[in-house]
């Protein structure tokens, strides 16, 4: 019998294994209306028709967007690029103590994609192991820290037979130091990453109703996944999400 697909649950999670299993944290709970960048932080526009990087073990989508633009965050330490027509919102005001950057990038009708946040403090603790596919995974020696590459990586937890947390197949896509799961069975996604003072994190877990996914409306939440990883739209997340890097 299979277990139905509950994203939401899921979502829900990451914020609850932030310190247990290693969930992550700011990931889509709905739409976003902010769609401003705060005027500490810079966008320069450029048009490119590049496709997005390559990445083993998984497809290859030449992206449609032509005309890109460069975000730097207000502190001024990480730039990504990204199409021209999606936005971002730098809520300064809304962090915590600490300070760090928080952006959320949007689509053009307001459909949250991906969320930036720096200054984390996170800790790891594999309680529990699960069935996962790795459906991408590429190295980021861009953001190389005390001698750890990062990777980015689109990844799931659970399957039809045996359920992911919490008794539902999960999905994120984001950039991650945890090593790639080996044998049958893997902890739950831990996609942060070490950047100073502490960690960041920079993805989301897919989520249908904000990830535009072709097919069937009633296919089983991983087959979405697996179409989403082919569409155009997701291979601008993943130019993206891997174009991040210091600054200058």
């Amino acid at each position: 019998m299979k277990r139905s697909a509950r994203p939401g649950a899921a979502l829900l999670l990451s914020l609850s294994l932030l310190t247990a299993c290693g969930g992550q944290a700011g990931q889509p709970q709905g739409t976003s209306s902010g769609v401003t960048a705060t005027a500490s932080a810079t966008r320069t526009q450029t048009t490119t028709a590049a496709p997005s990087p390559s990445a083993s073990g998984g497809p290859s989508v030449a992206s449609p967007s032509a005309s890109w633009t460069t975000y730097t965050t207000a502190a001024g330490d990480l730039a990504f690029d990204l199409p021209s027509t999606w936005n971002i919102k730098d809520p300064a005001g809304e962090l915590a103590e600490g300070g760090g950057a928080f952006a959320e990038v949007t689509s053009e009708d307001g459909r949250l994609l991906a969320t930036l946040r720096t200054n984390m403090a996170t800790g790891s603790t594999c309680t529990e192991k699960y069935p996962y596919s790795v459906l991408e995974s590429q190295e980021m020696p861009q953001l190389a820290q005390y001698g750890t590459v990062p990777r980015y990586t689109f990844e799931t937890r659970g399957n039809d037979i045996a359920a992911g947390p919490p008794d539902t197949p999960a999905a994120a896509y984001g950039i991650t130091t945890a090593p790639l799961p080996e044998g049958d069975s893997a902890c739950y996604m831990f996609h942060f990453f070490n950047w100073p003072p502490n960690a960041a994190t920079f993805g989301a877990f897919y989520n249908p109703e904000l990830n535009l996914t072709p097919g069937d409306p009633s296919l089983p939440y991983l087959e979405k996944a697996k179409l989403y990883a082919g569409t155009p739209e997701y291979a601008d997340i993943k130019r993206m999400i891997t174009s991040l890097r210091p600054a200058g």
